[in-house]
């Protein structure tokens, strides 16, 4: 029997458990991945989007005609966003220091997941996106935080907008913080502002299913990275108690009396909460967790790192969100056994996922259609807050907090309003209606899927064969399975 990655659970071996199960469907795809990209040789490629009529149409998209292109932006530079690919073009930039759950992999370690961004901002929103790794170590390969802010700013002429994507601590702060001051495009940073904003809105909706408000309850964050340290952030400025809020690193809560963060200028945001969260200076997180209402870890990969008796110990209808990729800090079956009443991951095959794919398309799609300088805190918000509706409104329960990747309208709904966000607060260049960014946004993602959809039909994308993906399934199954 060939297997389908469509319905991939009716494979597993009769009697497995659901450890087992999980275990087997990580293993699988990190296989099947490294195959897949084999195959391909990567997963994007550049193709031309002007038709060529005949050969002295080179005469048109080259010299001589291309010389007015020049001399037109050269005379009015945001010209640049309507005659070429800028409007529509995203940079995603990354030096490689912590590429997912795996570390600092050298420079060009983190293309595939580029790669992957790249992917996703096209089928989902219609967006072209480059993926450029960067090499910033210095004679003794310690990255420089500076060298990838001259890159970003350097690179500002050739697109509309710059995703940072896995960029290590602390560095990513400075590089976030830096550039979005001082360029003239949006800069995002996905893991920090990406993963707050997905978050942020399966919280909106978990609360409202436990019947909790946002000022009300108490929220453990369990990890301060990058990631965690933005989504506290944007819990404050949506109205989360700050008192209500404690936060742990790997040396323990963050409060007043840490002077370990205090005296390391470099982690001036961890510094910041440190000072406006956990009064109390509660150190141990099994004491933080008790009476806890919601767990955001975005920590250590699993299935370890968050202990049962800890989700124990936290208030009724407890919200737990378990994000580390590629395998969460506790599996969704024994967090829901320990207690809780909602549960979330990163993964796309657990019910809730919490994953950054769900945002940045729509947001960076809203952010070109508008030509906005910058991404502001409020358009992430707002992000947030369309993404719960489209949830809210085509029916949500608690194993449905969220929008599925396949419900390709939310991306438009979430540009549109992204759109109107930065309109409403002036960072946006021109004005457009929410009617015009929806409908541009719905064809361009039909246009991408058109295209895609011609290219397999054709075997322009040559598909590949099922025995191999059945041939990779049974050798994990095999290798999981006693």
């Amino acid at each position: 029997m060939n297997i389908s990655l469509e319905n991939i659970e009716k494979y597993f071996p009769e009697g497995c458990t659901e450890e087992e199960k999980a275990k087997i469907k990580t293993q699988f795809y990190k296989e099947l991945a490294l195959k897949m990209h084999e195959f391909y040789k990567g997963k994007i490629q550049i193709l031309p989007k002007a038709g060529l009529y005949g050969f002295n149409w080179f005469n048109v998209w080259y010299t001589p005609g291309v010389s007015s292109v020049s001399t037109t932006i050269r005379d009015e530079q945001d010209r640049s966003f309507d005659l070429s690919n800028r409007g529509n073009l995203v940079a995603v930039v990354s030096d490689s220091t912590r590429v997912l759950g795996d570390g600092n992999c050298g420079p060009a370690g983190g293309l595939g997941v580029m790669e992957g961004k790249a992917y996703l901002m096209k089928y989902l929103a219609g967006v072209d996106g480059i993926a450029l790794c960067i090499n910033n170590r210095d004679e003794n390969n310690k990255p420089n935080a500076d060298k990838i802010i001259d890159f970003v700013k350097m690179l500002q002429p050739s697109v509309g907008a710059v995703n940072l994507e896995d960029i290590s601590q602390p560095d990513c702060y400075k590089v976030l913080d830096v550039l979005r001051k001082e360029c003239e495009i949006p800069v995002w940073h996905d893991d920090a502002q990406g993963t707050a904003c997905v978050i942020l809105a399966g919280l909106i909706n978990a609360l409202i299913l436990a019947e909790k408000k946002i000022e009300d309850v108490k929220i453990v964050l369990f990890g301060a990275g990058a990631s965690n340290t933005t989504v506290a952030k944007l819990l404050i400025l949506s109205g989360a108690n700050p008192s209500n809020i404690v936060l742990f690193d790997s040396k323990g809560g963050l409060h007043k009396n840490r002077k370990d963060v205090e005296n390391s200028p470099e982690f001036y945001i961890k510094w910041e909460l440190c000072k406006k969260t956990n009064p109390e200076c509660i150190n141990d997180i099994a004491e933080g967790m008790r009476g806890a209402d919601v767990l955001i870890s975005l920590s250590q990969p699993g299935p370890d790192t968050v202990k049962p008796e800890w989700i124990k110990s936290m208030n009724d209808k407890a919200i737990v969100f378990t994000c580390a990729n590629p395998v969460p800090e506790i599996y969704p079956y024994a967090a829901k056994e320990a207690g809780a009443f909602i549960v979330a991951t990163g993964r796309g095959d657990f019910p809730n996922q919490v994953n950054n794919s769900l945002g940045f398309p729509g947001i960076l799609k809203g952010a070109l259609m508008c030509k906005a300088r910058q991404i502001t805190d409020g358009m992430a918000i707002r992000a947030a807050q369309s993404l719960a509706e489209f949830a809210r409104k085509r029916g949500y329960h608690a194993d449905k907090i969220l929008p599925l990747m396949d419900e390709h309208e939310v991306f438009p709904q979430v540009a549109a309003d992204v759109a109107m966000q930065a309109i409403k607060e002036g960072v946006a260049r021109v004005n457009v209606c929410f009617d015009e960014v929806y409908n541009t946004t719905l064809y361009d993602i039909q246009q991408t899927r058109k295209t895609i959809d011609l290219m397999m039909n054709n075997d322009i994308i040559k598909e590949p064969s099922s025995e191999m993906v059945t041939e990779i399934f049974n050798k994990v199954v095999k290798s999981i399975v006693k």
